[in-house]
């Protein structure tokens, strides 16, 4: 399976959200007091969900390049209005990677 590189940056990008979104989770009320419960447990979830976010924004800005979009705007969609900017972003993005590769229909 051979992806563009703009897929797999956004690819990237996706996952790197979905590692976030679980470690914000942890912190969420039916799993906090298991998280809380051990300092280096808790210590552990935060560098993971700092070290994700970055991850996340920095593959959606190498997305965002390779498709030739503005990169400020993009991700300061994702950080500005996370997680559902995040996700917005991110959707949109690979709309316009499909539509950029498919062939346009020629007018005769």
């Amino acid at each position: 399976m051979n992806q563009a590189p703009d897929q797999r940056a956004l690819a990237a990008s996706t996952l790197a959200l979905v590692v976030s979104l679980c470690c914000i989770a942890m912190f969420l009320p039916p799993l906090v007091t298991h998280t809380v419960a051990s300092p280096l447990r808790t210590v552990a979830v935060g560098l993971l969900l700092a070290a994700a976010l970055l991850l996340h924004w920095v593959f959606l800005a190498l997305g965002a390049r390779r498709l030739a979009r503005s990169v400020p705007g993009w991700v300061s969609l994702s950080v500005l209005l996370f997680p559902v900017g995040s996700a917005m972003a991110l959707i949109l993005l690979s709309w316009l990677a499909d539509e950029s590769r498919e062939p346009s229909p020629q007018h005769g």
